[in-house]
């Protein structure tokens, strides 16, 4: 169920809510292979939906492309993202939450970027001679 919480995730990070093969399976190996905050993260969301099932359910979409995130499957994942609304006694969640659909939102494309850190080596001929400082 995590798995697919992840692909979820991806997709809705993607624009147009798309992505080919190689890369939804590119970045899911990120995300997995990431720690425990990931997988603890994807398995408290998985376990607020029980059953899932993103293909049969009609939340993702294939074809030759790549796979696609429907408007249910964003619907979908903004529910299981949002807060659990308790009532006073801390029991159950309340009627409301649970009967009021999420609207989709519109997600900032997520973004995989490396970073390169060290600094560029000037080459000798670009220093600038210790006699020219002086």
């Amino acid at each position: 169920m995590s798995f697919q919480i992840t692909v979820l995730k991806v997709l809705a990070g993607h624009p147009g809510g798309r992505a080919s093969l190689a890369e939804l399976t590119r970045a899911v190996a990120i995300l997995m292979s990431s720690g425990p905050d990931w997988s603890d993260r994807t398995k408290r969301l998985a376990a607020r939906a029980p059953g899932l099932e993103i293909f049969s359910q009609s939340f993702v979409l294939r074809d030759d492309a790549g796979w696609q995130i429907t408007d249910a499957g964003r619907v979908f994942l903004a529910s299981v993202e949002s807060p659990i609304q308790v009532t006073a006694d801390n029991e159950q969640p309340t009627e409301a939450a649970a009967a009021t659909p999420v609207p989709p939102q519109s997600l900032t494309p997520i973004r995989l970027v490396v970073v390169n850190r060290r600094g560029r080596r000037r080459r000798a001929r670009d220093r600038i001679p210790p006699s020219a400082v002086a």
